[in-house]
């Protein structure tokens, strides 16, 4: 583990931590960094992303599951600052996705903010709970399981 704690992973280093890229990519930034315990990440959500031409047209929302993913991205790019995988080929997997509810439509022009914070980690298998908000208010809502493969180099 690193000893010195990171407060924010811009694109460049998120990329060196989860191999997701474009149109899969769904986080800018992440702040607020707390190793093992809680981070927050940034979607700047625009009108040029591939799921608006369908979902739906002439009304664009951002699909639920999208935003799902975004916050595990978030808790993936969270782990990884603390397990010190940072150009390390990290790869996460779903395992169990609970107590999710959307409360927000979340459409081109709004900055998703994603709250996730660890509720059991530090191993192979780590749970978190995750809001999404626009401003002040909640757009989703979710505790997920992941499965961290850590054996690849």
């Amino acid at each position: 583990m690193s000893d010195t704690p990171v407060h924010e992973a811009d694109i460049q280093l998120i990329q060196r931590i989860i191999p997701h890229r474009y149109p899969f990519l769904l986080i800018d930034r992440v702040t607020r960094i707390v190793p093992n315990q809680s981070a927050v990440g940034i979607k700047n959500v625009t009108m040029n992303e591939p799921h608006f031409q369908g979902h739906f047209p002439g009304t664009p929302i951002m699909p639920g599951v999208t935003i799902i993913e975004a916050l595990a991205q978030t808790a993936a790019v969270m782990v990884g600052i603390s397990l010190d995988m940072v150009d390390r080929d990290l790869l996460v997997y779903f395992m169990a996705i609970d107590k999710c509810k959307f409360r927000r439509k979340v459409v081109p022009g709004d900055v998703l903010e994603l709250h996730v914070t660890v509720k059991r980690g530090g191993s192979k298998v780590w749970k978190f709970e995750g809001v999404a908000r626009v401003g002040d208010e909640m757009a989703a809502e979710a505790e997920f399981t992941a499965m961290m493969d850590l054996g690849r180099e």
